[in-house]
């Protein structure tokens, strides 16, 4: 069949030609950073921005790049799971504990500070703006992975602490969007307190019951790959209902089938293959179509914002990983690696940073509406990505190499 005019006008519409724009993007991306030694990562979220709404119009975020780009995040976070050594964890639970407090209070407290006190933010405003730097996306996960350091004591409370402190920080967004509703009392905090012990009681107990008996009645490797999707979504669903973010979910069912799903297993290669293939790269083109560049031209007010917010961010996961890297002698790469991993924001902040964003207190005397975060924030949540990442590709990469 002729190629119509149609299928030429921008944004692309025909599904055959987006899905081959995107696959030639991650095909090339990473093959031309790889020459240049720039981690891949960088790449396809700039790649993104350039073809996204925001930048040449290309291609537009719409339902497609939104599902697979959901299913690249809660990707992530699952295969974070999956991979964590169970028995490493336990011996190390306290370390990654302590790990999550450093890197939740030290970011915490900087963002308070700058949200309430250089801003000028409402107290409500200020917690939950704090609370966007408090949690981090373990994006870099898969290129470590791939270097098989994933034993590393530091990796392993990296990742650990990851669970705790993005539960943390989902919590606060939680308790916050309650309060600005009104709906906090006894009653919110029983509810989301029994809600959340269900969720977890659920996955970790009786998602593995499932697996075990599929696993040993069914042989059909397709048919294992699909069950795992569906254990993934189910999880994420799940949690959603127990009113916490969808990517705590997805770490959820990687811990349950952690011990399902052998590291040398046939079904771990493919689990693992698709993941970085396909899924993730999608995330991460999504999150680069969010990038608008534009914003940071037009008024000193969204830059304003966007350096408090990487220094909150950035600085803060610093001095966590000083902290984390004194308390346990860790050598200077293993505390750089793990400033690396937690230093980038991607999930669980533009989770919140959309949740506040979409929430109008009131309106202003001309009838624009006030939100709980602005958009100045949402912009500078975009720039706050970008850096992060590019930040967190960079230093992984290079520590873990190292070691």
């Amino acid at each position: 069949m002729a190629l119509s005019i149609q299928h030429l006008t921008f944004p692309i519409e025909d599904p055959l030609l987006k899905f081959l724009l995107e696959l030639i993007i991650i095909l090339c991306i990473p093959l031309f950073l790889n020459k240049i030694k720039v981690p891949h990562i960088l790449g396809l979220l700039i790649a993104g921005a350039l073809v996204g709404p925001n930048g040449f119009h290309i291609l537009s975020r719409d339902s497609s790049i939104v599902v697979t780009g959901t299913t690249g995040l809660l990707y992530i976070m699952f295969l974070a799971g999956l991979e964590i050594n169970m028995g490493d964890f336990k011996k190390n639970k306290w370390k990654s504990i302590t790990f999550s407090l450093y890197t939740f209070v030290a970011p915490f407290l900087l963002g308070f500070i700058g949200g309430y006190y250089v801003l000028g933010f409402s107290l409500l405003t200020s917690v939950l703006f704090a609370s966007l730097f408090s949690s981090h996306t373990l994006i870099v996960y898969p290129m470590v992975s791939s270097l098989g350091i994933t034993r590393n004591l530091a990796v392993n409370i990296t990742v650990g602490g990851t669970m705790i402190t993005d539960v943390l920080s989902l919590v606060v967004l939680a308790v916050v969007v309650g309060m600005s509703q009104g709906e906090v009392g006894p009653s919110f905090w029983a509810t989301l307190s029994v809600s959340m012990l269900l969720f977890a009681l659920i996955v970790l107990l009786v998602f593995p019951l499932i697996g075990r008996w599929f696993f040993k009645n069914v042989s059909d490797k397709i048919s294992q790959y699909i069950f795992v999707l569906v254990m993934i979504y189910m999880a994420a669903l799940l949690a959603e209902l127990a009113g916490i973010e969808s990517i705590i979910g997805a770490f959820f069912a990687g811990l349950a089938l952690n011990k399902l799903i052998p590291h040398s297993s046939s079904l771990m290669n493919r689990v693992e293959f698709v993941g970085n293939a396909i899924f993730i790269p999608f995330f991460l083109i999504s999150v680069g179509m969010l990038i608008d560049f534009s914003a940071f031209v037009k008024g000193w007010e969204t830059l304003g914002v966007a350096a408090v917010m990487l220094l909150a961010s950035i600085g803060g996961k610093y001095l966590a990983a000083i902290a984390t890297q004194k308390t346990f002698r860790f050598t200077t790469d293993e505390g750089r690696l793990i400033f690396g991993m937690s230093a980038a924001s991607a999930a669980a902040t533009l989770a919140s940073v959309m949740v506040g964003y979409n929430i109008i207190l009131s309106e202003n005397e001309s009838g624009e509406p006030v939100r709980l975060l602005n958009e100045h924030v949402l912009n500078g949540s975009i720039l706050l990505i970008l850096i992060s990442c590019t930040v967190s590709s960079f230093i992984s990469m290079a520590s873990a190499q190292r070691i």
